[in-house]
């Protein structure tokens, strides 16, 4: 299930409540768009600003919503006993795997993280996801600590935090994980910019934010990769290279892939849970430039 397109959808809001009509129909563009697996509650769906409540009921909807496609659920929390609240809730939901990230308000040191994950492997039977995310959790993973957890017997996946622009370096990268980690244990790739090269440099999957609202690029890209169609893929990305320059712009992919959302009219406008606000008119004429500029469609409506 680690491998391939893995994409985060939004966790729109309206009127300060999650928005579950929109969410359920970006689930379903997805779950006919071919994508490998769906991950709900990544950083996109914005996991930190809601309730466990919440987040079991969202965790419910991307199941009920995804047909035949593998949902994995993140359930990130300052706190262990939340963390495990979630996961049972991700149980009840259906869900097919965690995703797991070391949130910090207090810095975490490598053995409390360690003891994070040991604890939810031990406490579930659903494969979970390492989730390497040092811009928005503040946790700069190791990998001596990625050996260290890919360890643990529920350890499915690493999603790294991107690759090194020159291919050499990547692939070098990339192989000095894999050297360190069990052969169950995939990587995969993060930050969409990265995305063509990480998995050119070997990773095994791509864990894409653009991919939960617009899945046609991101899969067109893996599919290049896979082909052996290298430059293609190489070539398809660089297409992209007015999106990658938005999200360094704009205050991130999050932000970004909203204001895409909103003007797809995927989600209703605003969508973003406060504090969050939406962009300001000039940057969502940016956006919406954009957009058009590269053609961007979201696929049909299962």
């Amino acid at each position: 299930m680690f491998t391939g397109v893995s994409a985060f959808p939004l966790t729109p809001f309206r009127n300060d409540q999650v928005d579950e009509k929109a969410f359920a129909g970006l689930v379903r563009r997805l779950a006919v768009s071919g994508v490998d697996s769906i991950t709900a509650l990544g950083s996109t769906g914005s996991y930190p600003y809601m309730t466990t409540q919440e987040r079991a009921r969202v965790a419910r909807l991307a199941v009920q919503n995804a047909g035949s496609v593998a949902v994995f659920v993140g359930i990130g929390a300052l706190r262990t006993s939340q963390v495990l609240a979630l996961a049972r809730g991700a149980e009840e939901a259906g869900a097919s795997g965690l995703l797991l990230s070391a949130m910090t308000y207090q810095s975490l040191t490598p053995d409390e993280v360690f003891e994070l994950f040991r604890t939810v492997t031990e406490s579930t039977e659903l494969p979970v996801i390492v989730y390497d995310n040092p811009g928005t959790t503040h946790f700069h993973f190791t990998t001596e600590l990625y050996a260290r957890i890919a360890e643990l017997p529920g350890i499915a996946s690493i999603k790294i935090p991107g690759v090194p622009a020159d291919p050499d370096e990547a692939r070098r990268h990339v192989a000095s994980i894999r050297a360190v980690i069990p052969e169950r244990v995939t990587i995969g790739v993060s930050g969409d910019a990265f995305g063509a090269a990480g998995l050119i440099a070997g990773c095994d999957a791509w864990y894409t934010v653009i991919g939960g609202t617009i899945p046609g690029p991101a899969l067109g890209i893996a599919r290049a990769v896979r082909e052996g169609r290298v430059e293609d893929a190489r070539a398809e990305s660089e297409q992209l290279t007015p999106l990658w320059k938005l999200f360094a712009d704009l205050g991130g992919s999050a932000r970004v892939t909203a204001a895409i959302a909103e003007y797809l009219g995927l989600v209703g406008p605003s969508c973003l849970p406060l504090p969050l606000r939406g962009m300001s008119a000039e940057n969502r004429a940016r956006v919406a430039a954009m957009v058009e500029a590269l053609g961007l469609q979201p696929g049909p409506e299962a």
